[in-house]
This record gives C-alpha cells, structure tokens and sequence, in this order.
C-alpha cells in the first residue's frame, strides 16, 4: 500500500507526540520511542516537520538505489542527532527505573543497566539502523557496578551504552517485499512494552506518592541548576514543565498562580512516607512534631545510643538508626522544598 504524505502529515500534526505518523508508516520502533517519549520530548516532534517526505520516500521504497548502495558499505555514517538521542532516552529510561524499582535490592546490578540499555538500543534500532544488543546491554552491566548506589549512574552507563552501540552501528537487513504485518499484531506488542516501561512508574506514583514527588522535583531542581548562567533558558524550561498545570487551569477554567502550585505541593507533599512513619516511631515522635521537637529527640537518644558511651552490642546499630530517621524528617522539613 502507498503511503502518503499528507496523511503522514495530518497524522504528526494530530498525534505525533505518540507517533501515529510512525505506525502508519510501519516504523514501529520509532513510533514506540515517540510513545515513551512524547514525541521525543517534544524536540524530536518539531524536527520531524522537514523529515517526513524521506520517511514516507522510505516506507515506499521510492530510494531503492540509495538503499541498495547504502547496505553494500560496512557501517551506517554517524549521526550526532542519533548518539544524543540514545545517551537521553537511556538517562530518561534510567531515571524511571530509579524512581520506580530503586528498592530492589538488585537493582543497581541488574534493573537499571537493563533499563539504560533498551533505551538506548531503541534509539538504535530506529529506521533503517540498528545495533548489537548483547554488547549494549554488556557495556552498561560492566559500568553500572562502578556507580554503584549513585543517583547519577543513568549518565555514565547510558554514555557507555550509546558508544558501544554506535561502534556497532548496521543497516538492518533489507524487508521481505509484499510481507506487510496486521495492524492488530503490532498495537499489541506495542502496547507490552508501553506497560513494561510504565507499570514500575505507575506503581510508585500510587502506593509512594510523597517520595516520587520528592524525588521529581529533585530531579527537575538539578536539571534546572544546570542552566543557572542562562536565566533565560531555565524560565523557558520552568515554563514548560509547568505547562500540564497550566493546561488543566485554563480546561477548568481556574487561573495560574505561583502560589496555587506551591498550595497544591504541598497538599501532596503533606503526608508522610512510611519510611518517614518509621522515623517518628524511632525518635518517639507524634505526626504533629515540630522541627525543634525532633532536634531534641535527635540529641537526647542519640547522646544515649552513642558507641563511646553505650557498651552495648546494638548501640552502633541503633545510633545509625537514629541519624538516618533524623535525615530522614529533616528533609520532610526542609524549608525550600516548594520553591
């Protein structure tokens, strides 16, 4: 069947966030990287403005003599806009899985790096290139243990991963002609992976809403830190990752306030984790306990828990117990938390 531009047109103009435009053209792989992504974090969407008459050229085999001499040469040309585009997914994929199954007590061994490796080998695998899969996935194995424990680990790993899967860069081999897959087939395997990638994710959200949200707005702080020499740029940045809030303002006809948003986070913020209900028990604290109250519960026992003056066999246990329960308040009490 002919593709058509214009419907390749009208379908990124519709949905190509979610890559409906890559699913009619059969580029499966991108269509599910768009998916996960939002159409590339929204860049890899503008991009696609001026690249889809070469997707459709492809998709109807329009550039067979390219194609041909292209398979004849070794290894595909790097591409810069790939190699960025594997070393973000696989940080973005890292950073689910950090947030979704961080307590596994595997999971910086084998979750992660497994989570790091399909992004990246899914960025590789778009088009008409992909790569070695067993070595992606070996290089982040080998780098992963290095940071491991570290929250920055999805860079390193996913920064090993893209250079090995671009070192193993390959034309894909060359589609059966006439041998086209049913729609129904492909939305479903789609639709596993979409629930692979999300389920961790969704999991966390529901059952620990407090320390996902935590750890979001960390991960957003430090990503804006970064652009502290370009002001502008954090502002644009701030303004479209409120954008969601925004949307749902003008949908209910409510207006946007800096205040309302710091209101809503900390209603959301309110509750306490278990692992926080657990410090309160530990430091013999009621919900209600004021910072003061838990820096005189913090010095009392841990002035009686103290290795050098508790000869007992558990005080050196117990004394982490209570500075880790004390950390852990101390954050839920920290006074920047909503700026």
């Amino acid at each position: 069947m002919v593709k058509s531009v214009m419907v390749a047109y009208a379908l990124w103009a519709v949905g190509g966030p979610l890559g409906l435009h890559h699913l009619y053209l059969g580029r499966d792989n991108h269509a599910l990287l768009w998916i996960l992504t939002l159409g590339g974090f929204g860049f890899g969407w503008v991009r696609e403005v001026i690249r889809i008459p070469a997707y459709v050229g492809e998709a109807n085999q329009v550039a067979k003599k390219e194609r041909r001499r292209s398979s004849v040469i070794a290894t595909p040309p790097i591409s810069p806009v790939r190699f960025a585009g594997q070393v973000c997914v696989g940080i973005y994929f890292g950073t689910v899985a950090l947030i979704g199954l961080n307590s596994l007590s595997f999971f910086y061994l084998i979750v992660l790096p497994l989570f790091v490796g399909a992004g990246v080998h899914l960025v590789s695998s778009v088009g008409q290139q992909t790569s070695d899969l067993q070595k992606t996935l070996t290089a982040c194995f080998i780098t992963s243990p290095i940071f491991y424990g570290s929250t920055l680990s999805p860079l390193p790993i996913s920064l090993a991963a893209s250079v090995t899967a671009a070192q193993h860069r390959r034309f894909k081999p060359p589609r059966t002609p006439g041998k086209a897959q049913d729609l129904g087939p492909r939305l479903y395997r789609l639709s596993l992976a979409w629930l692979a990638f999300s389920a961790p994710l969704a999991y966390c959200v529901f059952y620990n809403t407090t320390a996902t949200l935590y750890y979001l707005s960390d991960c957003v702080a430090v990503m804006l830190d970064i652009f502290w020499f370009l002001p502008w740029l954090r502002s644009v940045l701030e303004y479209f990752l409120l954008m969601p809030y925004r949307i749902l303002c003008a949908l209910t006809g409510g207006g946007y306030y800096e205040e309302t948003w710091k209101k809503v986070l900390e209603i959301l913020l309110k509750e306490y984790t278990e692992r926080e209900k657990e410090a309160l028990q530990v430091l013999s604290l009621e919900a209600e306990a004021s910072l003061e109250d838990i820096h005189r519960s913090y010095r009392e026992l841990a002035k009686t828990w103290h290795p050098d003056h508790n000869p007992s066999k558990d005080a050196e246990a117990m004394f982490v117990k209570i500075h880790e329960a004390y950390e852990a308040l101390l954050r839920w009490h920290r006074p920047d938390r909503f700026r």
